[in-house]
């Protein structure tokens, strides 16, 4: 089993509604990870861009080509996270991925940040989804409180064999959990890569393919910094999994606190614009995870 660089210590005040501050700590390895200590591009070499050391890169799209990147290893369960600063000003029509997908076909699993760019002035978006099993189309949409553009912000994915949580600097915006006793998939048999790419996807990305790129603002950039994954490599210990010192695993995680369900809440009600479990046009028979509780 390995594990790369520090975990996390973010501070996070949220608008009076949400008045607090968490502190999660947990050191993994005092050295900062560079890119090519976990990652390696996957295509378009050219489009992404090393900085500061190789401790943050650059990812660029034009009209020739987008960009992507994945981890060197696969990971059963875990934590991952990066931070991001997103496109800044008209972003339409571009998508600016964050996933974990097992890289297989019929039965893939796959855990999704999508980042839907829009026109300036405009909110962002962030879209997640659940794939378990080989089947998906669970996506939620919420739109973020703050400028991504402006500054980096930490996403982060928990997936423990509890259930599989999205923190946007460390608030959970989305929680899928194991269900698997009432018959509904959860992802814990296929380890998983981390990937990122930066793409075009005016056909669905901005109000359903509406706004289109305005490729007279390209090219565009998004930035990283900051690669955290701790987790079970694969192929690693039979019991790596399932081992008391996987922090992930413990008590503290299995669920979420009374401070971090209260904002969840809050993300929910204030900032949600689209869930497929109450898409009857979509879904005219609620899916079953929906009415066991996700």
């Amino acid at each position: 089993m390995t594990y790369s660089s520090i975990r996390f210590c973010n501070h996070i005040v949220l608008t009076t509604v949400l008045i607090g501050l968490v502190t999660l700590t947990h050191v993994a390895n005092t050295k900062p990870a560079t890119f090519l200590q976990d990652f390696h591009v996957t295509w378009s070499d050219s489009h992404i861009k090393q900085l500061d050391g190789g401790r943050a890169i650059q990812l660029l799209l034009d009209q020739n080509s987008g960009c992507g990147f994945a981890s060197k290893s696969k990971y059963l369960f875990g934590h991952v996270s990066m931070k991001i600063k997103l496109i800044p000003g008209d972003s339409a029509g571009t998508v600016t991925a964050f996933y974990m997908n097992s890289d297989t076909n019929e039965i893939r699993d796959e855990l999704d940040f999508e980042f839907l760019g829009n026109r300036t002035g405009q909110p962002y978006s962030v879209q997640t989804n659940v794939y378990a099993h080989g089947k998906g189309d669970r996506e939620q949409r919420i739109n973020l409180w703050f400028d991504p553009a402006a500054d980096f912000h930490t996403y982060s994915i928990l997936w423990n064999h509890q259930h599989v949580v999205f923190y946007v600097d460390e608030v959970p915006i989305r929680v899928y959990k194991n269900n698997e006793a009432k018959g509904i998939p959860f992802p814990k048999m296929q380890p998983m890569g981390v990937y990122s790419t930066l793409w075009e996807a005016d056909d669905w990305a901005t109000r359903g393919g509406l706004e289109k790129i305005d490729w007279n603002k390209a090219p565009f950039y998004a930035y990283y910094k900051d690669f955290d994954i701790e987790g079970c490599t694969i192929p690693g210990p039979a019991t790596c999994t399932s081992s008391p010192s996987n922090w992930w695993e413990g008590t503290t995680y299995q669920s979420l606190d009374s401070i971090a369900a209260h904002r969840y809440r809050w993300v929910r009600v204030n900032h949600m614009v689209y869930d497929y479990c109450t898409d009857k046009r979509r879904n005219p028979i609620t899916p079953p995870e929906c009415m066991a509780g996700i």
